[in-house]
């Protein structure tokens, strides 16, 4: 079965950096682009980023432009997002994702707030 477990959540003051994975099981990892996804309260889930399934391509939403990095190890089936220079307008749940054979799979997300 497809399995995405996101982890590395937490509180950060503004401007601070964390870094969030995504562990994935369950499907030819490097077969498949992934996405990063947030969802701030009374607010529609929205893409943050995205990369190809090597890595060789990545996009990013305009509000994170330059603070935020999407990368993967196809090795160890995972994928990451650097977060810098974080806004608390960035506090939202994360969550990983992957369009497989016409479905999209979650994660079950992780909490960042950006708080001072």
């Amino acid at each position: 079965q497809v399995q995405l477990v996101e982890s590395g959540g937490g509180l950060v003051q503004p401007g601070g950096s964390l870094r969030l994975s995504c562990a994935a099981s369950g499907f030819t990892f490097s077969s498949y682009a992934m996405n990063w996804y947030r969802q701030a309260p009374g607010k529609e889930r929205e893409l943050v980023a995205a990369i190809t399934n090597r890595g060789g391509s990545t996009t990013y939403a305009d509000s994170v432009k330059g603070r935020f990095t999407i990368s993967r190890d196809n090795a160890k089936n995972m994928v990451y997002l650097q977060m810098s220079s974080l806004e608390p307008e960035d506090t939202a749940v994360y969550y990983c994702n992957a369009k497989i054979l016409l479905r999209a799979y979650w994660g079950q997300g992780t909490q960042v707030t950006v708080s001072s």
